[in-house]
């Protein structure tokens, strides 16, 4: 089982409304078309000492449209696609802005952070330090009975 980051944030035991939707989006991926913020769909993995994050991105010019950012070991990508203006026929296209922010796994090297764009996939490819590549097996501790 792979290490991936899990999202931990000092809260309530009740969920913000941010957590809800983001939940309902991700559990729910055909209602994704009627969220009004459009989230980036995307995978992670932990690969060779690296933590690769590939984001469904088409038809955006990455030159202009992507800003990814990492601050606090979270890292936030943002895109923008254009509406283009058309009086005759339909448009079933998703325009608008788009973003979605990971929390990156503990030590991960936020100097030395790639983006690659290729065929409408954005991928973020974060260092990691030996420590944090190598997964550790499942320890399991014995109950004693008290005597």
């Amino acid at each position: 089982m792979a290490d991936l980051p899990v999202r931990r944030h000092a809260r309530s035991w009740l969920p913000t409304w941010s957590d809800l939707w983001s939940d309902l989006w991700t559990t729910f991926p055909s209602l994704a078309a009627a969220q009004p913020s459009h989230l980036i769909r995307l995978e992670d993995e932990m690969q060779d000492g690296h933590y690769l994050i590939r984001a469904e991105l088409p038809g955006i010019d990455p030159d202009k449209d992507v800003d990814i950012t990492v601050c606090n070991g979270e890292l936030t990508i943002k895109a923008e696609r254009s509406e283009k203006k058309e009086t005759n026929g339909r448009s079933e296209f998703t325009y608008g802005s788009f973003t979605r922010s990971v929390t990156l796994p503990q030590g991960a090297n936020e100097d030395n952070i790639k983006a690659t764009y290729d065929k409408g996939i954005l991928t973020v490819d974060v260092e990691l330090p030996q420590a944090a590549a190598t997964t550790t097996a499942e320890k399991h501790i014995k109950v004693q009975t008290a005597s």
